[in-house]
């Protein structure tokens, strides 16, 4: 069976889970990705080719008025001929305008698969009340062109002219590949039917970070034991919130002395959040590490820690801080959360954006060191046990076959 996967980017990641779908008796993958960076993958996002074992085309990615695809799809899909179309959201609307792609679609008679992290999409009757109060859809238009939309009465019928769009493309597809169980609910509004939805949740290579693990679990510590150390893995951008867990360990460490926190990742709020650090006269307990993708130094870091935060928008890095043993202190994250974190088993949540509220639940639980090494074994235990590598690629497996077997 031959898999197109048209994606946004080739993340470090994700390469690896692709590589292991790959490496399934019977599947061959290949990824489709843009040339250039585009409009659709975050500022910070790190991209690379290591840990891939499938075939890769790189296309010019093109942006019309409201969606976006390949120059040369339509080839690549007569040279390859093959059984599957994996595509994610953000071009699903090929599907709809690109016309030469639609017709080798169906003189090749090729099964479309959909894969996204529904949370962002509103069920259909709130997405329409959103649309017709919102203008983030013609804010990338000149300022001329949007006055004049808004002006007229134009704009309501664009408006709901995309969200019908929507949910015309939400069910061209035979099959939708999905991280969370709140997708039944959320395209079903759209008149998707349950039975061609599969939930696969979301995981990095577990099998390959639990042999990490192993691997350097009786190797020197990366840093000097500290039972008060935090650690924070992601973008640094406004919406991971990092600010809020600088102001909240500067409180922190009124209480514990030793306290440290260490922040891994790039991002355009670097400078900023290192000022906020030093204006709190925090800068000397909070490292800064930078990106880091080696995934043998990013589990001794976590090895190294206490207590996984996420203070804002993020999901996949608590995976890897499960794998590797730590509780997680979360909010309200891509939805993947809700699969993961268990309040008082082995984390705790806290009101999102609430500063206080993330300072009371770091505190409480390194008040209680027993409970959070009890805390730490169970995030290891639902790794190993109910979300890993294995249920994804369980999940594509089932939609492949669930396509498979309908009459072309």
């Amino acid at each position: 069976m031959k898999v197109l996967y048209i994606s946004n980017a080739l993340t470090h990641y994700y390469n690896l889970v692709l590589s292991k779908l790959n490496r399934v008796p019977g599947i061959e993958l290949i990824v489709v990705v843009p040339r250039q960076s585009n409009l659709h993958v975050g500022e910070g996002v790190y991209q690379t080719r290591d840990g891939i074992s499938f075939k890769v085309y790189e296309l010019e990615d093109r942006h019309f008025l409201f969606y976006s695809s390949f120059k040369g799809l339509a080839k690549i899909l007569h040279d390859e001929k093959p059984d599957i179309i994996l595509i994610v959201e953000q071009y699903l609307l090929t599907l709809v305008f690109n016309i030469p792609v639609i017709c080798a679609i169906k003189k090749l008679r090729i099964k479309r698969i959909m894969q996204t992290i529904p949370f962002r999409i509103p069920r259909f009757e709130e997405a329409k009340k959103r649309l017709m109060n919102r203008t983030d859809i013609f804010q990338k238009y000149p300022r001329w062109l949007n006055t004049f939309l808004h002006k007229s009465r134009m704009v309501a019928l664009m408006k709901l002219s995309y969200i019908y769009t929507m949910k015309f493309a939400y069910n061209i597809p035979d099959a939708l590949l999905l991280y969370i169980d709140e997708g039944y609910d959320i395209f079903g509004s759209y008149g998707v039917s349950k039975d061609r939805i599969f939930i696969t949740y979301n995981s990095p290579d577990t099998d390959k970070l639990f042999e990490i693990r192993q691997s350097i679990a009786f190797e020197e510590p990366i840093l000097p034991r500290n039972v008060h150390r935090l650690i924070h893995v992601g973008r640094l951008v406004e919406w991971k919130r990092v600010d809020i867990l600088i102001r909240a360990f500067s409180r922190i460490k009124l209480k514990y002395a030793d306290a440290e926190l260490l922040i891994i990742g790039y991002g355009p709020q670097e400078q900023a959040l290192k000022d906020l650090a030093d204006d709190l006269h925090i800068g000397a307990d909070i490292k800064f590490l930078g990106g880091v993708y080696d995934p043998k130094i990013l589990g001794r870091y976590f090895m190294a820690s206490t207590i996984y935060v996420l203070a804002g928008m993020g999901g996949l890095s608590i995976n890897d801080a499960m794998t590797f043993g730590l509780p997680v202190i979360c909010s309200v994250c891509d939805g993947t959360e809700k699969k993961l974190v268990r309040d008082e088993f082995n984390g705790k949540y806290f009101k999102d954006g609430d500063e206080d509220d993330l300072f009371e639940k770091i505190i409480y639980l390194f008040d209680r060191p027993q409970l959070l090494k009890q805390m730490g074994l169970n995030s290891t235990s639902i790794i190993k046990n109910e979300i890993n590598i294995h249920t994804v690629i369980k999940g594509f497996l089932a939609a492949f076959q669930y396509v498979s077997k309908e009459p072309k």
